[in-house]
């Protein structure tokens, strides 16, 4: 069966006027001409993005999606009327967010994450606002020290609140992030750092344990060969001087120097750290 939504391997079958006419062995989809590739053989495989055209037929496609089936993205808003809000996903005809599925009303020419559907009445592609929904802490399938893939999906004071491989909820710390230019809908890899009894999930961008200190370590050294050998830093630095050139905590900072320290490539001193010419 086709997917829409998804990517799909399929057999070119014949050419037509319109296009080429593409299948799986049970059913059929029309790649339009203004797709098809310069050269192409009967029976090659091609991957193609399947979505619904304006008539609801099912349609092939080499565009790439900023969407996909079951899965989140920050999207802009082309246009609002009466029936809700029309989001550019890199396709010709836009995504539909009805304005029942708004978690607040949305504006054109603003950007929204949003979670893309299969609307079981309709059958058609559509996206909602109201993410919450499609996240569940109560199973989870991750463990503390994992590395997993973050999306951004709202900030508050408190924190960064997250949302972790695409199934989970969690929060980044405001005072552990270094990067002040981090926004909604940006996606980066993190650390589970705890998993509370009631299934929160802390998170952190740095690797949990020792784990974290050779990635730092090799910023340090860079920071110091790009400082010809000296670094006006030292354990009795304060935290900010330390954020603010390394963009790393204190604690991670001394743990990194240390591990060069017992590695022999550095040398503390009062003024600063210098880096041993080997």
């Amino acid at each position: 069966m086709i997917k829409i939504g998804k990517y799909n391997t399929l057999k070119i079958l014949r050419s037509t006027n319109i296009g080429l006419y593409l299948g799986d062995g049970q059913e059929e989809v029309l790649l339009p001409n203004k797709y098809v590739p310069l050269q192409y053989e009967i029976l090659q495989e091609v991957d193609v993005f399947v979505y619904l055209d304006h008539e609801h037929r099912k349609v092939a496609t080499t565009l790439e999606p900023y969407i996909y089936l079951y899965e989140f993205a920050l999207l802009r808003v082309n246009y609002v009327n009466e029936f809700g809000a029309f989001l550019d996903w890199g396709m010709e005809k836009d995504l539909f967010v009805p304005f029942r599925e708004q978690a607040r009303k949305m504006e054109q020419g603003k950007r929204y994450l949003v979670y893309m559907y299969l609307d079981e009445q309709s059958k058609r592609l559509v996206a909602t606002s109201k993410t919450n929904q499609y996240l569940s802490n109560e199973e989870l399938t991750v463990k503390e020290g994992e590395e997993v893939d973050l999306i951004v999906s709202h900030i508050t004071d408190a924190g960064i609140n997250v949302i972790i491989n695409e199934k989970h909820k969690g929060l980044l710390y405001q005072n552990q992030v270094f990067n002040d230019k981090i926004r909604t809908g940006d996606r980066m890899t993190g650390f589970i750092k705890h998993i509370r009894p009631d299934h929160k999930i802390d998170v952190s961008l740095e690797a949990i344990g020792y784990e974290k200190i050779e990635p730092n370590s090799q910023k340090i050294l860079d920071k110091l060969q790009s400082g010809r050998g000296f670094l006006r830093l030292t354990d009795s630095s304060s935290p900010d001087d330390i954020r603010e050139l390394l963009q790393m905590s204190k604690k991670t900072f001394k743990q990194s120097i240390g591990a060069l320290y017992k590695q022999r490539l550095i040398e503390i001193k009062d003024d600063g750290i210098y880096l041993i010419d080997k």
